[in-house]
C-alpha cells in the first residue's frame, strides 16, 4: 500500500548513524545519500530521513519495520540500546495485537516511536 515514508530530523547525521546501526539486523541499509536526505531499504529506498525544513515543533511518529523472525527483533533491540535509544518496550509477545506478534519499541534520536516486529511463531 505504501511506496515510502519519511521523517524530518533535527540532526540528520545523528539520525542516520542511529538508523544505519538499528536497521542492519533487519537486512536494511542506506541505499541513497543526497546529503539532505537518506534513503533506506533492502532493495528499494522505502524509508527516508531528511533535514527538518518545514513545520514547527515536534509530533511523534510511529513506524514498524518488518523483521524476518524474533531473533532479528532481538538484534534490532540490542543495536538500538547500544546506540543509546530510550526503551519503550523490550522484545516481547503482544497478544493484544495477535498471538504471534513479537515486537520491540524504542525512541529514535528525534523522539519517534520505532518498532521492529515479527508476526511468525517462536
Amino acid at each position: 500500500m505504501l511506496d515510502h515514508v519519511g521523517f524530518q530530523c533535527a540532526d540528520l547525521a545523528a539520525s542516520a548513524a542511529f538508523y544505519d546501526r538499528v536497521l542492519a539486523p533487519l537486512g536494511v541499509r542506506r541505499l541513497m545519500d543526497h546529503k539532505v536526505a537518506m534513503g533506506y531499504g533492502a532493495d528499494f529506498p522505502d524509508f527516508w530521513l531528511g533535514e527538518q525544513n518545514s513545520g514547527e515543533g515536534f509530533r511523534e511518529s510511529h513506524i514498524a519495520f518488518k523483521a524476518a523472525d524474533r531473533a532479528a527483533v532481538d538484534a534490532f533491540f540490542a543495536a538500538a540500546v547500544e546506540a543509546g535509544a530510550e526503551v519503550l518496550h523490550a522484545p516481547a509477545v503482544h497478544p493484544e495485537y495477535h498471538e504471534n506478534y513479537y515486537g520491540a519499541f524504542v525512541r529514535d534520536p528525534d523522539g519517534n516511536n520505532v518498532e521492529a516486529v515479527s508476526h511468525g511463531p517462536a
